[in-house]
């Protein structure tokens, strides 16, 4: 995992180097932009389906409007934070 790590880093950081984007903020909103897609891969998921004892489309549609609004909030927060860095 860390050799693909580092293979992402070497293509993406001539990219940043190029524009002037804050390295601390290119992985925040990177982070905050993969939330909005994760579903039956992720563990969170299944735990969420069984905890409130939903079924497989109450689960899709619930997890998918969560994790949706988390990635929107969080990138509009990294731009807030760009306001001030």
């Amino acid at each position: 995992m860390g050799r693909l790590f580092l293979f992402r880093a070497g293509l993406v950081i001539p990219l940043m180097q190029g524009t002037g984007v804050d390295p601390a903020l290119m992985v925040l909103a990177t982070g905050a932009g993969s939330l909005i897609a994760s579903h039956v891969n992720d563990a969170g998921f299944w735990m969420f389906k069984e905890f409130f004892g939903l079924n497989l489309k109450e689960t899709f549609a619930t997890w998918t409007s969560l994790e949706s609004i988390i990635s929107v909030v969080g990138l509009v927060g990294v731009l807030v934070i760009n306001l001030f860095v």
